[in-house]
């Protein structure tokens, strides 16, 4: 046979093949791989397919491509799961961040300089295991999320994955038996949320027994699950994934991901199909911009659509599958519950849980429970939350089991802060947690270094009836060295300039005002012991000067705090209205540099003090964000006998860090107002440029005489000045930031401040 002959009948064998292979190839089956943020591409090839008419009879995914294969197998169309990546929720759940609505302040601690925690439990031979964390950003958000998304339509399918608006597959990896499990049915929020739990970034669940991670790490393309269950007579694999290539010697990251991730085959099983390749550059897991992500998916699969349609005759009608989703998410039956289970607690631990949950047994809906479910995950007793709804075909509502774990025996804290300026400061802190009836929580700490000292015991016990309030005991000891921590010193021995020792106890009462604010009223008692050298010519053979308060003191204060950090914060807002009384006895002892020639002085000194504080950060669109901060005092102070004593004790307007660990006369009085603006520019996610510029207007100032007594100021005759501007990077521990800092009217008015870690401090006695 001549070559022109075998090659007419070459073709006319490859177009009967087409034919015959065209009018039975119908069934379309999609391949959905893991890839982190790269999976957000998926929603662009679903959406080119769909709007090419091309069919899709079922999918299957793997982590992000389950996530994304669920939804659309649920009935949401790829416009409408394009509109849920790009909401904040949405952001909130890849970032393990919490909702403001459902941020809880009253159950917050008080913020310190910690910077990790390690928990740690008796086991039963009482010996102390430590326990590392599994995950980096909390599941609480993203799983009530997964449930609130994809959970009843588990339901109107009888939990049944074919018989779902599009049959589907997910698949997670068991790790103890090193294979990879296939979910055909069961609870498709808990199936989906299996295969997403990427090692050590979202922490794994149990299903049935076995602990499950993320699917990519034995199976990250599921054409073999396609092929095997659904036997497609054509597929469409959207992959943005690979194998990893060989680790590096010096690459640590890369030696754990070959360890814990086996080769998968990106190779479609049928004769049949296409491999959709769409081009993604972006972090494992930022999914702040995920429109180029849609589009990059949308690009690769409309260069492939010709290809597609020479394969697939069948068409699918737009109105048509717009009718049948209508049909199946309206058949849906709405999440109301009826029951909730409570599991992993025991009787008194369940009856503390089901208080805060506030359920009395009666039927209550998806958007009540939620309130209560982030009330729970916010307590500090609770470790985590695993929510689990369940359909009862018998009464018609569905039931909440909700699988609680509570929180490590003891949890010790790390921290402190590390600076170029001698103000370096170690932290440490243990705390014991017991819960019942109600919670309990016994806290340790302690700071350490040359400018500040202090040693803090605190008991609180939460009671959680219909209005939840809590009591907390505490004894502070406290220790503030302004002359070691200077960076002048005198050319004899150093003694230090301005000591002051506090010891006191404090009983407060609190109960929440809302989710966002709280009622503290509390009073207590100590002394403080201030130390000083009324002028700075002194030698090693003088003494200083020493003020002893013996006081007891009240306070109730209304707060409110949204802020998006403990220090260095760029969202939220603050607002602390505070009232205080102080009864106390003065003792001056004079030193060798006084001006009294009496051995010792004793008054008695009442006031009240009222303060307001406020701080609000306004969103702007773009990089810049702009805060303002307010503060108001007024007190009724009498001044102590003299100058130094006077203002140690006067409140203090300190808005920065750095003025945080300075001993700054201009800026404290019994009387002011004081303000400033924060601008804020975000470089990038962690990195920021800082600028803050403040005015103090006091009153009257306080005033040194000629025998170094204490007299009023005229009334608003000076004002002072500060500001400051650094560069802050919010590393995984802490911030680390280089600043320069400006006050008006000092000898040395400008001062350069490195410091890595917070500079956070426990709160003064009439603070």
């Amino acid at each position: 046979m001549s070559i022109l002959g075998q090659t007419r009948q070459f073709f006319v064998i490859a177009a009967l093949s087409l034919f015959f292979f065209t009018s039975k190839a119908q069934k379309v089956g999609v391949v959905l791989s893991g890839g982190a943020a790269s999976g957000i591409a998926h929603i662009g090839v679903l959406k080119a397919l769909e709007d090419n008419h091309i069919p899709i009879d079922y999918i299957t995914g793997t982590s992000m491509g389950a996530l994304v294969g669920s939804l659309y197998a649920i009935g949401y169309s790829p416009d409408q799961i394009e509109g849920i990546v790009k909401t904040e929720k949405f952001q909130n759940w890849s970032q393990g961040v919490v909702d403001k609505k459902f941020a809880y302040y009253f159950k917050r601690s008080d913020d310190d300089a910690s910077w990790i925690t390690y928990p740690l439990s008796l086991d039963s031979t009482s010996s102390i295991v430590t326990t590392l964390p599994t995950n980096l950003i909390s599941p609480i958000a993203m799983d009530f999320g997964m449930m609130e998304l994809v959970g009843a339509a588990g339901a109107i399918a009888g939990y049944n994955f074919d018989s779902l608006f599009i049959p589907f597959r997910c698949v997670a990896s068991d790790v103890e038996k090193k294979e990879s499990v296939v979910f055909r049915k069961g609870d498709l929020a808990q199936a989906v949320r299996a295969s997403m739990s990427y090692p050590f970034y979202i922490k794994p669940i149990l299903v049935d027994g076995k602990l499950l991670f993320d699917g990519g790490l034995y199976n990250n393309f599921p054409s073999n699950v396609m092929y095997e269950d659904f036997f497609p007579d054509f597929m469409i694999g959207s992959n943005v994934s690979g194998n990893n290539p060989p680790p590096g010697e010096d690459n640590l990251l890369s030696q754990i991901k070959c360890m814990l991730q086996s080769k998968s085959n990106y190779d479609i099983l049928c004769e049949g199909g296409v491999i959709i390749q769409p081009k993604t550059d972006v972090g494992l897991f930022n999914f702040r911009n995920v429109q180029p992500l849609i589009d990059s998916g949308y690009t690769a699969a409309m260069r492939q659509m010709s290809f597609i349609k020479q394969y697939v005759e069948r068409r699918t009608d737009s109105i048509k599958l717009y009718v049948k989703r209508v049909n199946f998410k309206g058949n849906t039956p709405k999440i109301v519950f009826d029951n909730i289970y409570i599991e992993g607690l025991n009787k008194k631990q369940s009856e503390y849980a089901r208080k805060i949950l506030r359920h009395k047994n009666k039927q209550v809906s998806l958007d009540d429970i939620k309130e209560g479910y982030f009330r729970l995950a916010s307590d500090n007793k609770i470790k985590s939350i695993y929510p689990l709804a369940k359909y009862n075909s018998q009464t018609g509502f569905y039931d909440l089991y909700l699988r609680v774990k509570k929180e490590r025996d003891l949890i010790t804290y790390f921290g402190g802060n590390f600076s170029n300026r001698p103000i370096s400061e170690g932290y440490i802190g243990l705390q014991y947690n017991n819960l019942g009836r109600f919670a309990t929580g016994i806290m340790a700490s302690a700071y350490f270094g040359k400018l500040y000292n202090s040693v803090q015991v605190k008991t609180r016990f939460d009671f959680p009836s219909r209005i939840p309030f809590y009591l907390e005991p505490s004894f502070t000891w406290s220790k503030w060295d302004y002359y070691r921590s200077s960076n002048a010193f005198l050319e004899d021995v150093k003694p230090a300039y301005l000591i002051q020792n506090e010891e006191y106890g404090n009983l407060n009462f609190g109960f929440p005002t809302g989710k966002k604010g709280r009622v503290v009223a509390g009073a207590g008692g100590g002394r403080i012991t201030d130390r000083y050298y009324q002028t700075a010519q002194f030698v090693q053979l003088d003494t200083a000067d020493r003020t002893d308060f013996d006081v007891v003191t009240a306070q109730a204060y209304y707060e409110i705090n949204t802020l998006n950090r403990k220090q260095y914060a760029n969202q939220g807002e603050y607002l602390n209205v505070k009232i205080r009384y102080v009864n106390g006895e003065e003792t001056n002892t004079p030193g060798s540099t006084s001006t009294d020639t009496v051995e010792k002085y004793t008054n008695f000194h009442e006031w009240v003090v009222l303060k307001l504080t406020g701080e609000q950060y306004f969103n702007r669109r773009g990089t810049l964000k702009i805060g303002l901060l307010g503060e108001a005092v007024y007190s009724t102070q009498t001044l102590f006998n003299n100058y130094t004593s006077s203002i140690l004790s006067s409140p203090a307007f300190q808005p920065t860090p750095d003025s945080k660990t300075v001993f700054l006369e201009n800026y404290r009085t019994h009387k002011y107002l004081a303000g400033g603006i924060k601008f804020v520019v975000n470089v990038r996610k962690t990195v920021e440029l800082r600028a803050e510029a403040y005015v103090f207007q006091p009153y009257q100032t306080l005033v040194k005489t000629a025998n170094l007594k204490t007299a009023y100021g005229d009334v608003f005759a000076l004002q002072h000045y500060m500001g400051t501007g650094a560069v802050v990077w919010h590393s995984p521990l802490g911030p680390i930031s280089l600043s320069v800092n400006y006050y008006d009217q000092v000898k040395n008015p400008f001062s350069v401040l490195f410091h890595f870690g917070f500079i956070i401090f426990n709160k003064r006695a009439i603070e």
